[in-house]
């Protein structure tokens, strides 16, 4: 893939580019701030776009701002956000849009670099990835008129892991039941929160926002 890297950590941004490079991607820019992301999306047309939420001069969410514009701009852009800490409101927003090709990481999942590229794989495909830890704070949180509230809890497990970016294979072996249960499970899930019968993947993509948004 072709990714330009947003991140004012100058040694984090070397180390980034170098990793990727290593693993076969192009870099075809760093930048170290939210203006200078926009314009080198505009310039270089990347597939993915690896953002630092808080970046100079405010240090507050310039480029997750950045990374929605450039979402706005170009349509087909990928972009995996790394945040230091687990921000709710960061990465409701983010996903309040098209949230094909969206992914949410804790810098510390980077130093496991296997998971950091399968990550980036992932979401560089079209896919989601959730921080593990974003979606256990979303979910531990307690909240009004839950639109969740009818589903079972292992349909409520089966949700969380769907967030974390995972296919159904790999949810049935993390919860260590058949292909055919986890399908049950997620039928039942859109079937609760009124999602109709249509395109599979977007029905997936809606059930995953409404698990998100239920916990902000």
């Amino acid at each position: 893939m072709r990714i330009v890297i947003a991140e004012d950590a100058v040694l984090l941004r070397e180390g980034l580019r170098r990793l990727l490079a290593e693993a076969g991607h192009e870099v075809v820019a760093t930048v170290g701030e939210g203006l200078a992301l926009i314009a080198a999306v505009d310039r270089h047309r990347p597939d993915l776009a690896i953002v630092d939420v808080r970046m100079p001069p405010t240090y507050t969410d310039e480029g997750l701002r950045a990374a929605i514009a450039s979402r706005q701009r170009h349509p087909g852009i990928r972009v995996l956000v790394l945040s230091q800490y687990v921000e709710e409101h960061y990465a409701a927003e983010l996903l309040a849009g098209d949230a094909e090709g969206v992914g949410y990481l804790l810098k510390d999942r980077v130093a496991d670099v296997g998971d950091f590229l399968d990550t980036v794989a992932r979401v560089g495909s079209g896919g989601m990835a959730i921080d593990p830890e974003v979606v256990t704070q979303l979910l531990g949180r307690r909240r009004r008129q839950d639109p969740l509230a009818r589903l079972t809890a292992r349909e409520r497990e089966v949700l969380a892991l769907m967030a974390e970016g995972h296919n159904n294979a790999a949810i049935a072996g993390h919860l260590v039941v058949t292909d055919g249960a986890v399908e049950k499970h997620i039928s039942n899930v859109f079937a609760k929160l009124g999602l109709v019968d249509g395109d599979s993947h977007n029905r997936r993509v809606l059930a995953v926002l409404a698990y998100l948004r239920a916990g902000t």
